[in-house]
C-alpha cells in the first residue's frame, strides 16, 4: 500500500504521514505500507513504485491522502502513475478514492475522525475549518462534510477555508453567531497542522470561536480505519491477505 500526500515544507506535515502509516500498518501487520509525497517533500510515488516492484512486488494499491478530489487527486497523482509506467514499472497500480466525500457520500469514519477529534468545550455551534480550493466542486464536498459533522452533533455547521473562497474561518464565526450560537467550536478539516491550518483557525479565533482548536485528522484512528475501507474497496483482496 501507498500512502500519498500532497506535501508541505512543514516538518509536521510529514511527520503526520509517517503516523498514519504506522497506525494504517498496526490494523494489517502483514502490509507493506509506504509514503510517497507530491511536491515539497520526499520521495515522490513513482520512486516509491519502482521500489516496491524491485522488492518482488506484482501489485500496489495507491491511497490518495487528500480531504478532496481537486487538481492533485484528478490530475497530479494520475500523471505521476502514468509517467511511473512509461519509466518501466510493470506491477499492478489500483488507486482508491480519496479520504473525503465522494459522489455526495460522506464516509462515516470521517465524520467519526472529525467528532473525536473535537475538544470538550461544550459548543452550540461548530466552525470546520479547512485548507480551500478554487474548485466549486472540491469546496462542496467540504460543505458536505460540515453538514454530516453538524447532523452527527446535532449543531449548526459551517465549512470555512484557508483560501479559495471568501467564507473565511471568521465568516463563518459571524454567521454562527448570526443563528444565535455563543459558543463556536473549531474542528479541523486538515490532515496536519500546518500554515493553511493555523490561519484558518486564527481566523475563526478572532471572531470569538473557542480555543484549543481540533487537532487535524491525520493522527485519528478513524482515519487508519478510512484508508483501510477505502483500500478494501478496490482491493478487497489486500486487505484480507494482510489481515
Amino acid at each position: 500500500m501507498l500512502l500519498v500526500a500532497h506535501g508541505s515544507a512543514d516538518p509536521r506535515a510529514a511527520a503526520s504521514t509517517r503516523a498514519l502509516a504506522r497506525a494504517v500498518a498496526a490494523q494489517r501487520p502483514g502490509l507493506d505500507v509506504r509514503t510517497a509525497y507530491l511536491d515539497h517533500a520526499g520521495p515522490r510515488p513513482d520512486a516509491v513504485l519502482h521500489d516496491m516492484q524491485r522488492l518482488g512486488h506484482r501489485s500496489a494499491v495507491v491511497v490518495p491522502l487528500l480531504l478532496t478530489s481537486a487538481f492533485h487527486g484528478r490530475v497530479d497523482l494520475p500523471a505521476v502513475i502514468a509517467r511511473a509506467y512509461a519509466d518501466g514499472l510493470t506491477m499492478r497500480v489500483v488507486t482508491t478514492d480519496v479520504l473525503g466525500p465522494v459522489g455526495g457520500v460522506v464516509h462515516p469514519l470521517l465524520v467519526a475522525g472529525l467528532r473525536r477529534q473535537l475538544p470538550a468545550v461544550a459548543p452550540d455551534g461548530v466552525v470546520m475549518v479547512a485548507a480551500g480550493t478554487r474548485d466549486d466542486l472540491a469546496r462542496r464536498t467540504v460543505d458536505l462534510a460540515a453538514a454530516a459533522l453538524g447532523q452527527q452533533l446535532g449543531l449548526p455547521c459551517r465549512a470555512a477555508f484557508a483560501s479559495g473562497s471568501p467564507v473565511t474561518g471568521a465568516v463563518a464565526v459571524a454567521a454562527l453567531r448570526a443563528q444565535g450560537c455563543a459558543r463556536v467550536a473549531i474542528a479541523s478539516y486538515f490532515l496536519a497542522t500546518g500554515r493553511l491550518h493555523e490561519a484558518a483557525v486564527a481566523s475563526a479565533v478572532s471572531a470569538g470561536a473557542l480555543a484549543p482548536a481540533a487537532e487535524p485528522l491525520g493522527r485519528a484512528l478513524d482515519l487508519a480505519r478510512l484508508v483501510v475501507a477505502r483500500v478494501a474497496a478496490v482491493s478487497p483482496e489486500t486487505v484480507d491477505l494482510a489481515a
